[in-house]
């Protein structure tokens, strides 16, 4: 068995009764043995909009948080950053400018 597994984006994209199946099955095979680490974009709380089965997720939570070091990240995307930092040209002088220009728009 693995020491360790990695699930990321888990709460991106909705899913259907079998993948909470096994998602959970994995969750309870590995609970209290192994490690899992979960990234995703949705807190546990809005699980239940993803996951079909409100019983099952809330086992797989409750199972999830038990024993568990939760990091919550409310931070802006570095994705969304990164693009309109882009767009808006930051940290970059406009593409006709001048030695001159440069230093008087710093006054």
């Amino acid at each position: 068995m693995l020491s360790s597994t990695l699930l990321d984006d888990l709460a991106y994209v909705t899913k259907d009764q079998a993948e909470t199946s096994v998602l959970f099955e994995l969750i309870s095979a590995r609970y209290e043995h192994r490690s899992i680490l979960i990234t995703a974009n949705q807190p546990f709380g809005e699980w239940n909009k993803i996951f079909p089965d409100p019983a099952m997720t809330l086992a797989a939570v409750d199972r999830l948080v038990h024993h568990s070091t939760i990091f919550e990240l409310n931070v802006e995307s570095y994705r969304q950053r990164s693009a309109l930092s882009k767009k808006r040209g930051r940290g970059r002088p406009p593409s006709k400018a001048t030695p001159k220009t440069i230093e008087s728009s710093d006054k």
